[in-house]
C-alpha cells in the first residue's frame, strides 16, 4: 500500500518530468532542423548532441552520489534550473558566426542540457522505486506509467519543435520555452510534498560502482539498446526524410519540417503509449521474476527482425518513392512498439533488482550506460548515415540489438 502522501510525490514529480521532456524534445528537434537548413552535414549534426550525450554519461556516474548525499529533489530542481538556463544561453547564438564556432557553442550549450536532463530522469525514476506500492505489480505498473508518459510528452515536444521553428523561428522558441519552464519550476518547488529522502552526509562517491552481477549485465544490455535505436534516430532518420520531403523552396523546408516532426513525434508517442501499457500486454503482475526475464530476452530478439527487413529493403531498392517510405515509416513504428516493451522491461528490472538503500547509485550507474549507448548512437547515426546511408543505420542497429540479447542473457532472477 502506498500513503496518500506518495501518491502526491509521484503525481509532483511525474509533472516536473513531464515539463522537463517536452522542452528536451523540442530543443532536439530546433537545433537538428535550424542546423541542417544551415548547411551542416550529418557528422556536423552529429557533433552537435555528442557533448549532451558525454555529459549524460558523467552525469549520471554522479548523480545517484549527489542524490543520496543531497536528496532527490535537490536534483530534480537542479535539472529544470539548468535546462532554462541552457534554453537562455542558447538564445544568444549569432547568426553571424563561423559554423567551427557554432557547432562548438551549441555542443556547449547541449552539454548543459545533457547534465540538465539525467538529473531530472535519475531523480524521478529512484522516486518511484521509493514510493511505488509493493503489491500487485506496483512498481512495474508505476515505472511504466512514468516512463511510458514521459516518452508521449517528449513525442510531443519533437512536435512542438518543428512547429515553433516554422511559424515563429529559432530565437523566440528558445525563448518561450525557457519563460514557460521556469514558472512550472516554481510551481513544482511550491508544491512538492514531502516524501522523498533528503540525502545522507556520509555516502561515498565509490559507492556508485556496482558489485550486482545483475545491474552490470542489464547495464550492459541497456547500453546497446539505445545506441541500437539511436543509430538511426538521432540523425539518419530526420535527414533521410528531409532529402525526400523538401523541394529546397522556403515553403518546402517547411512544409518537410512539420512532416519530420510530426513522425518523430508520432513515433515517440506510440513508444511512451506501449510502454505505459506494458504492464498489461505482458500480463506482468501475474508473473513470477524469472518469467518477466525470460519476456527480456525474448522480446530484443524480436526487435532485431524490423532493421534487418527495413535494412535489406532499402539496400535493394535504394531510390526513394512512396511505397518505400511508406513501408520504412510503418516498420519503424513497428520498431517503436516492440522497443517500448523491452525499454519497460528493463526499466522494472533496474528497480526490482537493486535496494532500496543503493536505489539512487544503481539508477545513476544505469543511466550511465544508457547514456553510454545513446552517444555511440549518435556518433554512429552521422557516421553511419555519410558512409552507406540509412540502409547501413538499420544494419547497425540490427548488430547492437544483437549485442543486447547477449547482455540480457546474463540476467538471473534476484
Amino acid at each position: 500500500m502506498t500513503h496518500p502522501a506518495g501518491y502526491a510525490a509521484y503525481i509532483t514529480v511525474t509533472a516536473a518530468y513531464w515539463a522537463f521532456m517536452l522542452t528536451d524534445g523540442a530543443l532536439r528537434m530546433l537545433v537538428l532542423l535550424h542546423f541542417h537548413t544551415l548547411g551542416f552535414s550529418p557528422v556536423q549534426l552529429a557533433y552537435l548532441f555528442v557533448l549532451y550525450e558525454i555529459a549524460g554519461v558523467i552525469t549520471n556516474l554522479s548523480a545517484g552520489w549527489i542524490a543520496a548525499r543531497f536528496g532527490l529533489t535537490s536534483t530534480l530542481y537542479a535539472g529544470l534550473s539548468l535546462q532554462v538556463a541552457a534554453l537562455l544561453v542558447l538564445s544568444q547564438l549569432d547568426p553571424a558566426w563561423g559554423a567551427s564556432v557554432s557547432v562548438v557553442f551549441v555542443m556547449l550549450v547541449q552539454g548543459l542540457s545533457g547534465v540538465a536532463k539525467d538529473l531530472a530522469k535519475m531523480s524521478s525514476k529512484s522516486a518511484v522505486k521509493i514510493l511505488a506500492p509493493t503489491t500487485g505489480g506496483g512498481l512495474f505498473r508505476w515505472v511504466a506509467i512514468l516512463t511510458g508518459s514521459k516518452n508521449a510528452v517528449k513525442g510531443s515536444g519533437f512536435l512542438l519543435g518543428g512547429a515553433l521553428l516554422a511559424v515563429f523561428g529559432f530565437v523566440p522558441s528558445l525563448l518561450t520555452m525557457a519563460s514557460i519552464l521556469f514558472i512550472i519550476l516554481i510551481g513544482v518547488v511550491i508544491c512538492m510534498p514531502k516524501g522523498l529522502p533528503v540525502g545522507r552526509k556520509n555516502a561515498k562517491f565509490s559507492e556508485v560502482f556496482s558489485k550486482n552481477r545483475n545491474i552490470n549485465w542489464l547495464s550492459a544490455a541497456r547500453l546497446f539498446l539505445f545506441g541500437a535505436r539511436d543509430v538511426w534516430f538521432v540523425v539518419g532518420i530526420p535527414i533521410y526524410f528531409y532529402a525526400v520531403l523538401s523541394d529546397g523552396t522556403i515553403e518546402g523546408n517547411r512544409m518537410a519540417f512539420f512532416m519530420i516532426g510530426t513522425f518523430m513525434a508520432v513515433w515517440t508517442i506510440l513508444y511512451g503509449l506501449v510502454q505505459g501499457l506494458a504492464p498489461r500486454i505482458l500480463k506482468a503482475a501475474s508473473k513470477s521474476d524469472l518469467e518477466i526475464l525470460a519476456l527480456a530476452r525474448q522480446w530484443v530478439g524480436l526487435l532485431s527482425i524490423v532493421p534487418v527487413f527495413l535494412a535489406g529493403l532499402i539496400w535493394l531498392v535504394p531510390e526513394p518513392s512512396y511505397v518505400i517510405t511508406t513501408t520504412i515509416v510503418i516498420g519503424l513504428l513497428i520498431f517503436g512498439g516492440i522497443f517500448a516493451i523491452n525499454s519497460a522491461l528493463h526499466s522494472f528490472l533496474i528497480l526490482n533488482l537493486t535496494d532500496t538503500k543503493r536505489v539512487t547509485m544503481d539508477v545513476g550507474f544505469y543511466y550511465m550506460a544508457n547514456a553510454g549507448g545513446r552517444l555511440v548512437g549518435t556518433v554512429l547515426s552521422g557516421l553511419t548515415y555519410q558512409v552507406g546511408g540509412l540502409s547501413f543505420c538499420l544494419g547497425t542497429t540490427a548488430v547492437m540489438i544483437g549485442l543486447s540479447w547477449i547482455g540480457t542473457l546474463q540476467l538471473k532472477a534476484p
